[in-house]
């Protein structure tokens, strides 16, 4: 009956957005010991859904004995503070020496963290877990394809295994095949591994697994590994290029009991991705397009604000698309989440009914610049539910106070809330009273996940993402870039590539 340990950091580190603090991680997952086990075990938990699959799946397969270490989840910001970081290194040292003796390790981290103080947290953390249990115990970890991967990481765990689909909703299916490898390898079987970094970051709007370049790939890996017995897994990593780091790029990730199969599936996947590097390039809607699209709608159309996705590190806070859309009084518009915990408070003392002035962004910053329209509340949450579809089905959400305000002149719904959180899932709107399906226009702060939640209103040729300022800007061309390996694809259309041996 094999020990576990289990242990994770989740946070997307954008070395643009302000510095995330230990008060954005206890505002959403902040859990340590054994008081793990039980919420992994229970329906609709906070905690990353990696967890419950892999409980799931080893409770499936055998008998074993859990022992959580720590995990950790912040929304998607800047570096850790070097501080919190080090406090965090403390507590898993701590938990996992006085967990010894274990037969395995599974570690469940987002894959894109840094510090402040440290480029490469999620390779410290790997390399002193290894340094702890020991070079013979099999330490499995499971990444967001979002993550950055570096040779520390791959040099101290036995297997890399990475989200599949973006919109991410198979968390819980990879951490079940995590808990098949580490039965596979607690069984006497030696994994081989293979990692390739291309100097390739495309932006995220390209690494979408339903079509185009980036789903390409993973379906060629799936299909190598069901064409091969001997090759267990293979994970080709996105990255998340706003990390602004020098291990930022597509990997190629390959698991297999031989050698030389690693290396050769490596290759080839290599190749084909740097072939295709040109079909990583997205037109964008403009501000002024998107207006006119949604003026001229006979159905229902989805705006992605892409430069301001609180699930990339944006603060969900500028107003460009709101107020274009305001201003040209364009009927049936909903727009969410918006981020605004002041003007949220302000609604909720005045209470549902309540006109007034609502003052949006009243600490202005770089992209959120203040915007002032007359208002009235509609409706007032504590802004917790339970996600319904996508990648937040089944899943505890809060968005802090929040208010669903109604502007005067064009109609426009927008639900304001106080903690910052992506839209990519109805439940946040549809929580508010809004019939989302007799919306003409629906306009969310995300960048892609809502395409798992949303699909049911619009098709993927009424979805558009919008060419918008902010933190997580598709055109990467807006960003002053510093720790970025350069030449990479497409910021400089002549870097070179070939593939090396392994």
């Amino acid at each position: 009956m094999p020990t576990v340990a289990i242990l994770g950091i989740h946070l997307e580190a954008n070395a643009f957005a302000p510095t995330t603090t230990e008060a954005d991680f206890r505002a959403l997952c902040w859990e340590e010991g054994e008081a793990i086990t039980p919420l992994a075990r229970s329906q609709g938990s906070h905690l990353p859904a990696e967890l419950p699959g892999f409980y799931r799946r080893m409770d499936e397969t055998g008998d074993w004995t859990p022992r959580p270490i720590a995990m950790w989840g912040a929304p998607p910001g800047g570096p850790i503070a070097q501080e919190l970081f080090l406090r965090m290194l403390d507590t898993v040292r701590r938990g996992l020496a006085s967990a010894l003796p274990v037969d395995a390790v599974y570690v469940a981290s987002h894959g894109a963290s840094s510090a402040t103080g440290d480029e490469d947290s999620d390779g410290t953390l790997l390399a002193m877990v290894r340094q702890i249990v020991g070079p013979g115990v099999p330490i499995v970890v499971t990444h967001d394809l979002h993550c950055n991967v570096s040779e520390k990481l791959v040099a101290n765990c036995d297997s890399l295994i990475a989200y599949r689909t973006n919109p991410h909703v198979d968390q819980a299916p990879r951490a079940a095949e995590a808990a098949d490898m580490l039965r596979l390898l607690l069984g006497g079987t030696r994994a081989h591994r293979a990692f390739i970094r291309l100097p390739l970051t495309p932006p995220t709007v390209t690494l979408l697994t339903a079509e185009g370049p980036y789903a390409d790939l993973i379906r060629m890996g799936e299909a190598m590994v069901e064409a091969d017995p001997a090759l267990l897994n293979v994970s080709v990593t996105g990255g998340f290029v706003f990390s602004d780091l020098p291990k930022c790029g597509i990997t190629i990730n390959t698991t297999a009991t031989s050698q030389d199969v690693a290396d050769a599936a490596a290759r080839t996947l290599a190749q084909k991705a740097w072939a295709q590097r040109e079909r990583h390039t997205r037109t964008l809607l403009s501000v002024k397009e998107a207006v006119t699209v949604a003026r001229d709608a006979e159905a229902t159309v989805i705006f992605s604000d892409s430069g301001d996705n609180p699930g990339g590190g944006g603060r969900g806070n500028t107003a460009w698309l709101l107020r274009a859309l305001h201003e040209a009084e364009v009927p049936g518009v909903v727009l969410g989440l918006f981020v605004d915990p002041e003007l949220a408070a302000e609604a909720h003392a005045l209470g549902e009914g309540a006109v007034f002035e609502a003052r949006f962004n009243r600490s202005p910053s770089e992209f959120s610049r203040p915007m002032t329209a007359r208002a009235t509340v509609v409706t007032l949450t504590d802004g917790r539910a339970v996600g319904r579809r996508g990648t937040m089905a089944g899943r505890a959400f809060n968005l802090g106070p929040s208010a669903r305000l109604r502007l005067e002149g064009s109609g426009l719904e927008v639900v304001v809330i106080s903690l910052r959180r992506q839209c990519h899932e109805p439940r946040t709107l549809e929580m508010h009273g809004i019939d989302l399906a007799a919306a003409r226009c629906i306009v969310v702060k995300s960048r892609g996940h809502f395409r798992a939640g949303f699909d049911e209103f619009a098709p993927p040729g009424r979805v558009f993402e919008v060419d918008t300022a902010g933190l997580t800007s598709p055109v990467l061309t807006n960003f002053t870039w510093k720790r970025l390996p350069r030449p990479v694809y497409p910021l400089d259309a002549d870097a070179a590539y070939a593939v090396k041996a392994l």
